[in-house]
């Protein structure tokens, strides 16, 4: 065979291949990703709600300019209360950029060590968590500890909340995923077992040392560590596609407005967040940028430097399938672009 028919060949099986592809994406991703561009942000927002998501908000906050507030769908679909910018939003993983401003907070001061190793915390944890007088704070902060994840043990999402055991048991007793600091994994594990260093450090609940060191210092009052905090009706409803069911009802993580959100994302960026002697150490150990994604909530927190602006984006439904996460990528992707002009 000739090197050009090889070639000839080759590309008619690609083709082949990236046309048989196209069945399995799901066409309403085709769709979003190809319609026109939209004018305005609440375009895309409403574009958002026809793809299938229940209700969204958006905050953007572009350097020179008064921060913009959108929503569009559903603060509360059983009730038809109708999406509004200052909701409260349960904001998932999002949390993880909190917990590692804390600890880099409490390493500056001197109060814990990245290189102190987790037993010496817990030392109730050896013979439980695999290797972990070899894991170090600032492997768990970074995802290289190598502590299996709790949210990737099925029982975990069968048990019901009522019957559910102490979180942490559902990541012990298993094998390491790696030897620590030889890979990533991102592990929801590591910032349970971080939040619990923290309260243990300065003797009181995490939460109220973020209010602390970094809520009341920059003027947030509507970022919550518990919806046992706030009032019900303020909260976004969570829904997953297939269910009745209304996840703002279930006992789990921090709650904030976008704003909120959006204010905490510039300080870390700008650096206004830290005192003195603090960014050096979280940039050696974070991210400045960060996504949840719960039963009925994903969210996306980023700063743009190309732009200076920060666009925080929320919305309220979810599937098993993942589609639902990769159609608030495209939104997200495309306000981007409208902001940008």
């Amino acid at each position: 065979m000739t090197k050009a028919r090889f070639k000839q060949i080759a590309r008619i099986l690609f083709i082949l291949a990236s046309i048989g592809s196209l069945y399995f994406v799901p066409w309403i991703l085709v769709k979003a990703w190809i319609l026109p561009l939209p004018n305005t942000v609440q375009e895309q927002l409403e574009e958002g709600i026809e793809h299938g998501f229940d209700g969204m908000i958006v905050y953007v906050d572009q350097a020179g300019k008064a921060p913009e507030f959108y929503a569009a769908g559903w603060h509360d679909r059983a009730n038809k209360i109708p999406a509004y910018p200052e909701a409260l939003f349960k904001i998932a993983s999002i949390s993880k950029l909190y917990d590692a401003v804390a600890v880099t907070k409490l390493a500056k001061a001197g109060r814990l060590s990245l290189d102190e190793s987790l037993a010496h915390y817990f030392p109730e944890l050896v013979g439980r968590i695999e290797h972990v007088e070899k894991i170090t704070l600032r492997m768990m902060v970074q995802h290289r500890s190598g502590i299996p994840n709790l949210t990737d043990n099925p029982a975990f999402w069968l048990d019901s909340q009522e019957s559910r055991k102490e979180d942490l048991e559902y990541a012990l007793d298993l094998p390491a995923n790696f030897e620590p600091g030889e890979d990533y994994g991102y592990s929801n594990t590591n910032y349970l077992l971080l939040g619990r260093i923290i309260e243990k450090v300065v003797g009181y609940s995490a939460f109220q040392y973020y209010k602390e060191e970094i809520l009341n210092p920059l003027g947030l009052k509507h970022t919550f560590g518990s919806i046992s905090e706030v009032n019900l009706d303020s909260v976004m409803s969570g829904y997953y596609v297939g269910s009745d069911h209304d996840f703002k009802y279930d006992l789990y993580g921090m709650l904030a407005t976008a704003e909120d959100v959006g204010i905490f994302l510039r300080a870390l960026n700008d650096g206004s967040v830290f005192n003195s002697g603090e960014q050096e150490i979280y940039s050696a150990i974070y991210e400045y940028e960060h996504t949840g994604l719960l039963p009925g909530y994903q969210s996306i927190a980023k700063y743009h430097k190309d732009s200076d602006t920060v666009i925080i984006q929320f919305n309220n439904t979810t599937n098993f399938n993942g589609y639902d996460w990769n159609l608030a990528e495209i939104i997200y992707s495309r306000i981007v672009k409208i902001v940008r002009g």
